[in-house]
């Protein structure tokens, strides 16, 4: 069973495991449920730890005519891991600068090209980011949550008039993909953002 932790204990602890002259990043992994801080919690840790490349899995998801036709019942078929891990992960965690493009759904097409450099720090937020094809690259998996009420409450505020229709969609297919995985017990720690807090 995952510990309970603090913003402010992870961060801590973060600061514990950073090796002063390393030969490969502390990769964090956030994952957890929509509307539970986990952008949030990422960009705290970024501000407090500048020497930090941040990611996110919404920069991976797989274009639309590259999905299979039910992916909707599929947890995690919408994404594209396996370029996460060979275009990123993989060289992040051998020392090397890495380039890739995110698709945007919103916009339905690539980003322009980014590039990280080496860093002693990786930080790799989002949905499915403790997916197992993903674990051999990471070092501390967090799954950051909240109560239902307070989700459903942050949800509405961010969705407005969308929230029917996103709620419907995306909570069941996140949540089946965590109880497939077994993903918060598996977590090493979890982070509950339901009363706040901060790093």
């Amino acid at each position: 069973m995952a510990q309970f932790i603090s913003p402010a204990a992870l961060g801590a602890l973060i600061t514990t495991r950073l090796d002063p002259e390393p030969t490969a990043p502390l990769v964090v992994a956030l994952d957890g449920r929509c509307g539970s801080g986990k952008t949030t919690l990422a960009a705290a840790l970024r501000a407090q730890f500048p020497a930090c490349s941040l990611l996110h899995t919404d920069d991976f998801y797989l274009p639309p005519s590259q999905r299979v036709e039910n992916w909707q019942q599929i947890p995690c078929a919408n994404m594209d891991l396996a370029r996460l891990c060979r275009e990123v992960l993989e060289p992040a965690c051998a020392g090397q600068s890495c380039l890739y493009r995110g698709y945007s759904c919103r916009e339905g097409s690539y980003l322009p090209a980014r590039q990280l450099l080496p860093q002693p720090l990786v930080i790799l937020e989002g949905s499915y980011s403790h997916h197992p094809l993903l674990a051999q690259y990471e070092s501390l998996r967090v799954f950051v949550t909240c109560s239902k009420a307070e989700q459903t409450y942050r949800l509405q505020v961010r969705e407005g008039e969308r929230y029917p229709a996103f709620a419907a969609r995306w909570i069941p297919l996140e949540e089946g993909y965590f109880a497939q995985y077994g993903i918060e017990a598996a977590a090493d720690f979890v982070v509950d953002t339901t009363a706040g807090g901060t790093i």
